[in-house]
């Protein structure tokens, strides 16, 4: 036989790895069977640790998805759903919690010492913002004087004889004499030009704000004399304070908002180290603080 007539033989050689019949496999099942164990345990854990309530969430947790109208953007399954609305898989925990803390009827009575705090605190907390606003008014109304009383050149003379101050009372302007420029005539009650066009100036700020007013007259003592107050101060300090009045209502201050007018002689100076000084004699423009409305207490 020839060497072309020989058959031609293909030897095929496979391969192994891994060992056969010894290779890798029986890890995976093995791995399953572990992890099964671990989470068979880990389920026998929680039974015994958990209380009834907390069985039913979990229960209820692991409940088949239901579908529901929700309150979503379009409505369907896929729409979403609200972040305080109960899911398909959120609604077990979360009725839990509401079994456990339920809410309060809507008829139910607050507690006596609850109603007294809130009660206590709304009112704390509205007469924090009454004071507030009043005194962002009066700050604002002392600048409009002060303002008036630059721009006006007959008034820039007359400013050193004008005092405004914040008081508990409220709003306090003081027109008072200086040594040679007297508010009024001697020894009257007539108030003279410059008292009258300060009155006027006066009267326009007033009118920009609701408070009632009270007007109070005060003298000084004579010189020489040992008393701060003599007997006809009382009447005069009274009359220049009601003149003073009725200059505001001609200038257009509502009558109503006249509180008090009165006349302290000279029993409260603005100078008690000299009562005899120039300054004592003075008519102060008081706008008051406005109280609070609150409402009345139903229980009495």
């Amino acid at each position: 036989m020839s060497m072309s007539d020989r058959p031609i033989l293909i030897k095929k050689v496979k391969k192994v790895i891994g060992g056969g019949h010894h290779g890798g496999a029986w890890k995976v099942a093995y791995a399953d069977f572990v992890t099964a164990m671990m989470a068979f345990f880990l389920l026998m854990w929680l039974i015994n640790t958990t209380d009834p309530e907390q069985k039913r969430g979990i229960a209820e947790y692991f409940a088949p998805a239901s579908v529901s109208q929700t309150t979503s953007g379009s409505g369907g399954i896929l729409g979403g759903t609200a972040l305080g609305d109960d899911g398909a898989k959120g609604s077990g925990s979360q009725s839990v919690i509401s079994e456990l803390a339920p809410e309060a009827p809507p008829d139910a009575p607050p507690e006596a010492g609850q109603s007294q705090n809130l009660a206590a605190a709304s009112e704390a907390a509205l007469r924090e913002e009454i004071a507030r606003r009043e005194a962002a008014e009066f700050s604002s109304a002392a600048e409009s004087l002060r303002q008036a009383m630059q721009s006006m050149p007959e008034l820039a003379e007359l400013s050193k004889q004008l005092i405004i101050d914040q008081t508990p009372e409220g709003l306090r302007i003081q027109l008072v004499d200086q040594e040679g420029r007297s508010m009024f005539e001697q020894n009257s009650a007539r108030p003279n030009p410059r008292a009258q066009l300060l009155l006027r100036t006066i009267s326009k700020v007033i009118t920009q704000l609701p408070n009632r007013i009270s007007v109070t007259g005060h003298t000084s003592a004579a010189p020489g004399s040992s008393r701060a107050t003599g007997p006809n101060d009382w009447t005069l300090s009274s009359a220049r304070a009601n003149a003073s009045r009725l200059i505001l209502q001609a200038a257009g201050v509502d009558p109503d908002r006249v509180y008090q007018v009165s006349g302290k002689a000279g029993s409260d100076p603005l100078y008690p180290d000299d009562p005899t000084l120039a300054g004592n004699r003075r008519i102060a423009i008081v706008l008051l603080r406005e109280a609070p409305v609150l409402p009345t207490d139903t229980s009495l």
